[in-house]
């Protein structure tokens, strides 16, 4: 049925040309295509274009008559049913017209079988680097010619690696990656426009390949560091990207990209050193590059103080611990000079020539040297102002340095070089060089000065910006005068005492002296002698004296003196008070300087209105002394003995004023008392309180003390040669 429906539409579809052409007597032979397949149907219409008789033939002979069928008049049909290779060929027309005319028309036919590619595989995989061969099978007649194609190019585009094979096989000599793609076997009838085309597709298969940008990576540990390791894979099929790490895998510390392809470690740590495997794997086989990383940490430098402050002679030790990785060598330097003060770690530097024994955090160290440096503990013994300044522990590694500075501060040296010049009532001094300032600026210096050396130095206290100078003194004073550095470490050594004599002040008198070795206290009245110097060329008016009392809040009193005055009395004070003094000597031209004095007032006595136990016991002692010696008097007056008489004996020989004799002729008594006490020879002895007898008879006398103690053996037997010679 359907055979038949397309045959009435094709004979429809002819009839329809038939009478749209020209009716004339021209002939032609009307066909729907001239390349007509195996098994498709043929239909060929031949119009006369007048009447007559019309006859079919093939190559030159007549077609079978069942095959032809007259239209009308003027038109013929031939058909074929079911096309074989054999119909085809070149078919003509021919008509016997009516009116004695004769005409004839030709067309070719072309019958083919194909072209087919049977069998031919559409896929082929190639191991890249070998020999692929890519199989076109082509049928068909009359003859196929092939021809190959990639990307719409001639195959002979792809270089002399490529080529077609007599068989029609594409060859692909030690493919390529690029080799890959699809292609194109194109068949087409030879001679004719029948072509047909086969898509082949080759891919081009490679084992993985890993490739490293680097195979070390350094990178110093910190919060902030993080690092990539890439892993360059190649390969066909896309190979699996899998990674073997040190450390296990920590999705907050380890990141990958897409493909994996890239880790990232971040925050990196000492820890994640080692090595790290990068593997790719597809079907064919699977390979691996090992990444080395090297982890290094950043020198770091502490120390056990930043600053410290020390007095001269005394000892300073500053702790300094390095670490990193790896481990940085350890070096002291002094900023001031840029000497260095310790080569490598854990090496001992000396500087000087005494010991340093060392103990900080516990651990006890010793070496030579004033300046030493053991186990990175700087040392500085005995430290001078010159040790003072910025010190510092530098970590020296292959990866950086660090470093960290001490501030050692100290008392300034003593000023050098110093020139004194007087001034009115003032001292100026000048400095040719600061001096050492002992590691931190210095801040003022600390002028002193006094009249003689019992007096204690009084100081002023000046900023170093300011000039040098000591007011307030006294005119044409002798000052023995110093000064000293200030920092913040303390005050520095003095400088050697200089002597100098100020200048009066013009036009003001000059300040009044106050005696104080004659001053005078009276319960709580005070006097210190006025003694005036210079007038400034002025005749005086007065003393403005001005008094408190020594303590916070109290006023002043003030009251004038005349000029003429040769004292200040101050009177009604208060018992027990320090007090301040000021007098000012007043001229027309102004006032001078005030003399300042400080005196106290001492506590008032205490008055009591009975005896205590010691006073009756000192007037009982008194009364038995004053009884003693009257008892003791009359014993001697009348006894010639007794503790006075002894001393009287003592004191005057035996001339003792009031002796009396008792014997019995006291006339011859009293002749040789007034012979004996008449006159004494000059290195004589005197005997007082002695009784004197003599015999009848003239013998030598006998002298008797009033203690009843014989005369020693040479008074009674050496008479005193002096004495007159007495008639028997």
């Amino acid at each position: 049925m359907a055979t038949e429906a397309c045959f009435y539409l094709r004979m429809a579809l002819l009839l329809l040309l038939l009478f749209t052409c020209s009716t004339d007597a021209k002939m032609d032979i009307i066909t729907s295509k001239q390349d007509i397949q195996v098994g498709d149907e043929i239909l060929l219409l031949c119009k006369a274009g007048g009447e007559g008789d019309i006859m079919w033939q093939k190559n030159g002979e007549d077609v079978d008559e069942e095959m032809v069928s007259k239209v009308d008049e003027t038109s013929s049909k031939l058909f074929i049913r079911r096309a074989t290779v054999a119909d085809g060929g070149r078919y003509t027309c021919t008509c016997d017209f009516d009116n004695g005319h004769k005409d004839e028309v030709q067309t070719q036919l072309y019958v083919y079988e194909g072209p087919s590619f049977g069998s031919t595989p559409t896929y082929h995989e190639f191991l890249e680097g070998t020999d692929g061969k890519v199989p076109c099978l082509v049928s068909g007649k009359p003859a196929v010619e092939v021809r190959w194609a990639y990307n719409k190019e001639a195959i002979f585009s792809r270089g002399n690696h490529v080529r077609q094979l007599p068989d029609n096989a594409l060859l692909i000599e030690k493919v390529r990656r690029q080799d890959a793609g699809t292609y194109v076997c194109q068949a087409q009838i030879k001679g004719r426009p029948i072509i047909k085309q086969l898509f082949i597709s080759v891919v081009i298969n490679a084992p993985p390949t890993v490739r490293l940008r680097e195979e070390v990576r350094k990178v110093i540990a910190g919060p902030e560091t993080n690092v990539s390791l890439l892993c360059l894979v190649d390969g066909q099929p896309k190979p699996n990207i899998t990674w073997s790490m040190p450390v296990l895998y920590d999705p907050a510390h380890h990141k990958f990209n897409s493909d994996r392809s890239q880790l990232t470690i971040t925050s990196v740590v000492r820890d994640d050193y080692g090595e790290y495997v990068c593997t790719a794997t597809n079907k064919i086989t699977e390979t691996s590059a090992t990444i080395l990383l090297h982890v290094f940490e950043a020198p770091e430098v502490s120390l056990s103080v930043e600053q410290q402050n020390v007095n001269a002679g005394e000892r300073v030790a500053v702790a300094c611990n390095v670490s990193g990785l790896p481990q940085p060598e350890l070096h002291w330097i002094n900023k001031y000079n840029g000497q260095t003060l310790v080569g490598a770690h854990h090496t001992r530097s000396y500087v000087g020539s005494n010991v340093c024994n060392i103990s900080v955090f516990g651990l006890q160290y010793s070496s030579s040297g004033r300046v030493c440096v053991e186990e990175g503990v700087l040392v500085i013994d005995e430290i001078v102002p010159s040790d003072g300044g910025l010190y510092s522990c530098m970590a020296v590694s292959s990866i950086g340095n660090a470093s960290r500075d001490v501030a050692i501060h100290t008392q300034p040296g003593p000023p050098l070089y110093v020139s004194v010049s007087p001034g009115p009532a003032s001292v100026f001094f000048s400095l040719k060089t600061l001096p050492v300032s002992g590691g931190t600026p210095i801040t003022s210096f600390v002028l002193q000065w006094r009249e003689n050396a019992a007096e204690q130095w009084k100081e002023v206290t000046v900023p170093n910006a300011d000039t040098l100078a000591m007011t307030s003194l006294r005119p044409y004073t002798s000052y023995s005068v110093r000064l000293a550095a200030l920092n913040a470490a303390g005050l520095g050594q003095f400088s050697e005492a200089n002597s100098v004599r100020t200048q009066g002040i013009r036009g003001e008198p000059d300040s009044p002296l106050l005696l104080s070795d004659e001053m005078n206290v009276e319960g709580n009245s005070f006097s210190v002698p006025l003694k005036p110097t210079g007038d400034g060329g002025s005749p005086l008016l007065h003393y403005t004296v001005r008094y408190r009392q020594d303590k916070d809040g109290a006023e002043w009193k003030e009251k004038q003196l005349s000029s003429n005055t040769d004292s200040v009395t101050l009177k009604d004070l208060t018992f027990g008070s320090d007090y301040q003094l000021e007098v000012l000597a007043i001229n027309m031209n102004g006032s001078s300087i005030p003399a300042v004095f400080n005196f106290t007032i001492a506590e008032q006595p205490v008055r009591r209105s009975s005896m205590t136990k010691g006073s009756v016991v000192g007037i009982v002692m008194v009364i038995f002394l004053v009884v003693f010696l009257v008892v003791d008097a009359t014993c001697c007056y009348r006894n010639r003995c007794g503790l006075l008489m002894s001393i009287a004996v003592k004191l005057f020989g035996q001339k003792v004023p009031g002796l009396k004799v008792l014997e019995e002729g006291e006339g011859a008594a009293k002749e040789d008392l007034n012979m004996n006490g008449m006159s004494t020879p000059r290195g004589g002895r005197h005997h007082t309180g002695v009784q004197t007898n003599s015999s009848k008879e003239g013998g030598p006398l006998t002298e008797v003390a009033c203690d009843k103690v014989s005369l020693t053996k040479h008074e009674t037997t050496q008479p005193d040669r002096n004495l007159p010679k007495r008639d028997a």
